[in-house]
């Protein structure tokens, strides 16, 4: 197979900045990013891009969809508890409930291992307690639109 003969990759750089702002906040862009850039420089750029303006902007998957992968992997991961934490806010700000983000958990159990789960469960908690009860869910766009 040749080069030529694949599908390209979009990568839309705007898009992704978007995305992740409203995912995740602007204050993840000062905070987070211009740390990391500071460390490496271009890394997060090209995370964002690849990540939001890319992988997040391809058709077939709701954004809520993504976001209960996202959970589903960071868990079975472990040692990740910051993006965790992150992804259980991005989840509430797609719409997903309390209980379903803590349905995830439960449900990994058998497949990740309880151990692995608890620890979900751990940064799940923590993290609800300090969310807003009633956190605002964003209006679901079509997959691969523009965020």
């Amino acid at each position: 197979m040749e080069p030529d003969d694949l599908t390209p990759a979009v990568l839309d750089r705007a898009a992704g900045y978007r995305l992740m702002n409203e995912l995740a906040g602007p204050q993840t862009q000062d905070k987070t990013l211009r740390g990391l850039d500071d460390l490496a420089p271009g890394f997060p750029d090209w995370i964002v891009t690849s990540l939001f303006g890319g992988t997040y902007q391809r058709p077939g998957l709701e954004l809520r969809d993504r976001q209960l992968l996202n959970l589903a992997a960071l868990a079975a991961l472990g040692g990740v508890e910051p993006q965790l934490a992150d992804h259980v806010r991005n989840s509430l700000r797609v719409g997903l409930t309390r209980e379903q983000i803590t349905e995830v958990m439960i449900h990994l159990a058998p497949y990740i291992g309880v151990p692995k789960a608890l620890a979900g469960m751990r940064v799940v908690t923590a993290t609800l307690a300090e969310a807003p009860s009633a956190e605002a869910p964003r209006a679901e766009a079509p997959a691969g639109a523009d965020a």
